[in-house]
């Protein structure tokens, strides 16, 4: 299954980083989030985006896990003609991330 049958996701910029949120629909889910989505399957996700760290935080009093990635928006906002300079598609990017159903789930 993929990750936004299970999650949303939001993502914000600050120069060359962007953070991106990912936020269970049930708290039922959150554990799976914990296992399966770690920094370092989204920083592979995102290879040859993400040029930098990739650090997670977790946020299990909302369910969520927060990720904030280093020179991952081609040089920042203001330094970059990329179409997404913001990287707002990223959050739609890693909500496509398969994960594994745990059990029970369809």
């Amino acid at each position: 299954m993929k990750l936004r049958d299970i999650a949303h996701s939001r993502t914000g910029d600050k120069g060359n980083t962007s953070n991106i949120s990912v936020i269970a629909y049930h708290e039922k889910h959150y554990p799976l989030l914990l296992e399966q989505v770690t920094s370092a399957r989204v920083k592979a996700h995102f290879a040859g985006v993400v040029e930098g760290e990739v650090v997670r935080y977790e946020l299990p009093d909302i369910s969520a896990l927060n990720f904030v990635m280093s020179a991952a928006l081609g040089g920042g906002v203001t330094r970059s003609l990329a179409l997404d300079a913001h990287g707002k598609s990223l959050s739609s990017a890693l909500l496509d991330l398969d994960i594994e159903p745990a059990s029970g789930d369809n």
